[in-house]
């Protein structure tokens, strides 16, 4: 039978000097940004080991080696395409998101809307398909310290 597969996804980054911040797609005005070897953008990258898990594909590394310089600085949608891209080539269609945010600063709430908006253009689906949340870690842990932001992401897929 052709049940609904679940995947589930998370991603970290620490933050640095001269980089732009980038999540969900878009970027966030803050003195620091996230150090990686694409863009860091942690929801995007959780979003995609949640779709990449649902479908039996393995991990984001795999598919998009950070020792491979054709992905250094890219823009993390394009990945998220790809993403797509590889669910659908193998029989598989989005059904939703839920993903959570875990920051410190800045502040999310004012942008989820415009990640959300993102996201769902990148990915050819409803915007309300795709629910994001923030949160901090009140002061606990590497996040509560403000050294980065982590991401999480559960991910509903469906054969087609």
């Amino acid at each position: 039978m052709n049940y609904p597969r679940v995947g589930f996804g998370y991603d970290v980054h620490a933050f640095a000097s001269n980089r732009e911040l980038w999540l969900g797609g878009i970027k966030i005005e803050h003195p620091v940004g996230l150090l990686g070897h694409s863009d860091a953008d942690v929801l995007i990258h959780g979003l995609c080991d949640a779709l990449l898990g649902a479908a039996n594909l393995r991990d984001i590394g795999f598919h998009f080696p950070n020792t491979s310089v054709e992905y250094k600085n890219i823009d993390s949608k394009i990945l998220l395409l790809e993403t797509m891209l590889l669910i659908r080539s193998k029989g598989y269609e989005f059904g939703n998101a839920d993903c959570t945010i875990c920051a410190e600063e800045p502040k999310l709430n004012p942008h989820i809307p415009a990640m959300q908006s993102c996201l769902s253009e990148v990915m050819g689906v409803d915007v309300d398909s795709i629910s994001i949340k923030a949160t901090t870690t009140e002061k606990l842990g590497f996040v509560g310290r403000k050294e980065g932001i982590a991401a999480y992401a559960t991910v509903l897929i469906y054969k087609v």
